[in-house]
């Protein structure tokens, strides 16, 4: 029986010493467990910035540009000799990223379940991505290659740091409390990306005045983002606690990504309802990610809207997305974290069909767009978290959050392959953004149809008041 148990269970026992001692040792324990929680909220403060500065605003049209600029006179440029339009070079580093982070994220959440360790491996991928980050200031002229394997190695990263703080909710919050735990990750997150775009938007609307060019606004914006991931992941490094685990007796030594990810999925056999629920996810935050990461493309590019007019509504996202967040995990707390999922992602589908009859040139449209994003943006992806966190067998968190994580924060490989080949075919953005209502739809109905609560119970965790 842990610490924990026995103090939840024993209270009032015996003399009222014990009793005193019992009530102590608790409240050292709900400080601790506080102080972790608050904690773990600042990897979101640190790495999302990358997430909201780079991916979304400001990498995807200038890596276009310095493609289009290496680009001959066909439009087309020949990364290994493969011929790929300049306007999909930026949807295709995306994909690839996920190609990398499947064979490092599934071994590296092994590692950390069988050795309890997952703070070193935390402070290795955050370190790594915020490097990649910070390298992005070298790039320019025609460096298209130097960007895309910089973008690779970002999103690899993050991909694998966060499949390491995940893993930690289940540990720094009980069940009732994880749909608001994990609602607040995401709020510190997007707080973040707000502040930082607002600088960004001084600089870069005002890059004469600091005698700057505008590329070298953009890639001042693009290295502080990692300068600030990598800042900021000092508060969850010293505040997050490693824990010994105790492993089955026939678990077998790390093997390499693809086999321990084919393990995984295995093992996940053995609990149906949770892989269910995790194709569901997969499925609609493909199209969440997509959005997230080719939403600047499709305002520069097809709506032929200024950059400023694209930062003002990513930030317009951000600021309702803290909202909505929030907002969402009330809702939670009356109908139910899959209710609630279930409303967001027909409210995703709606938008994106808003979306295709956007007018160009037309930047109050796309506010209106940022709007409805924002409102359920935050609160679809923290609801999963935490609603996923329920299904995960005890002691294999960092391993399941590694398949979890492979289609999380813009690492999502066949939306924007997707998304990129339909415009690759068509020439129009707009058929490449209304291609993505299919992964809306067909998520909805998967999700609809997983019994969360037998799902929870058959993970062999107690089920929350509401689900």
């Amino acid at each position: 029986m842990s610490a924990r148990t026995t103090a939840e269970t024993e209270p009032g026992a015996g003399d009222g010493a014990s009793g005193s001692d019992g009530d102590g040792a608790a409240r050292a324990e709900a400080a601790a467990r506080k102080r972790e929680q608050h904690g773990w909220y600042f990897y979101d403060f640190a790495c999302s910035v990358y997430s909201t500065s780079v991916l979304t605003v400001f990498l995807g049209p200038y890596l276009t540009a310095v493609a289009e600029a290496a680009a001959d006179a066909h439009g087309y440029v020949h990364p290994l000799g493969i011929p790929v339009r300049a306007g999909s070079f930026f949807a295709y580093a995306v994909s690839a990223s996920v190609i990398v982070a499947v064979l490092i994220m599934p071994l590296v959440g092994a590692v950390a379940d069988r050795g309890g360790r997952k703070k070193p491996l935390l402070a290795a991928a955050a370190y790594t991505g915020a490097a990649a980050t910070a390298g992005m200031f070298f790039l320019d002229g025609d460096r298209y290659l130097l960007g895309g394997l910089l973008l690779i190695v970002a999103n690899a990263a993050l991909a694998v740091s966060m499949v390491l703080y995940n893993a930690y909710l289940p540990q720094i919050a009980g069940p009732d409390e994880r749909d608001t735990v994990s609602s607040r990750g995401w709020a510190f997150g997007y707080t973040s990306g707000a502040f930082v775009l607002v600088l960004d938007l001084v600089l870069f609307q005002g890059h004469d005045s600091f005698g700057l060019s505008e590329s070298m606004a953009v890639r001042i914006c693009l290295a502080s983002a990692g300068l600030w991931w990598g800042a900021f992941a000092i508060i969850p490094l010293r505040r997050l606690r490693d824990r010994t685990v105790v492993r089955e007796a026939h678990t077998g030594p790390a093997v390499s990504g693809w086999r321990q990810l084919i393990a995984t999925l295995k093992d996940m056999r053995r609990y149906p309802l949770t892989l269910s629920f995790l194709l569901a996810y997969l499925i609609y935050n493909d199209g969440v990610q997509t959005v997230i990461s080719q939403a600047s493309i499709y305002g520069s590019e097809e709506l032929e809207l200024e950059q400023s007019t694209l930062i003002v509504a990513v930030l317009l996202v951000q600021v309702l997305a803290v909202a909505g967040a929030l907002g969402m995990g009330r809702l939670a707390r009356s109908y139910g974290a899959k209710r609630t999922i279930l409303g967001s992602l027909a409210a995703w589908g709606l938008t994106l069909a808003a979306g295709y009859f956007l007018p160009a040139r037309t930047p109050v449209w796309f506010f209106a767009l940022a709007s409805m994003i924002g409102l359920v943006l935050g609160g679809s992806q923290a609801l999963s978290r935490s609603l996923f966190s329920h299904l995960v067998p005890a002691g294999k968190e960092a391993e399941y959050f590694s398949a979890y994580e492979m289609s999380d924060r813009g690492l999502s490989w066949v939306g924007p392959l997707v998304f990129g080949m339909t415009y690759q075919v068509t020439g129009s953005y707009r058929d490449a953004i209304i291609s993505l209502v299919v992964f809306f739809a067909l998520g909805f109905v998967l999700l609809a149809r997983v019994p969360v609560r037998r799902a929870v119970e058959a993970a062999g965790n107690p089920v929350p008041e509401r689900i």
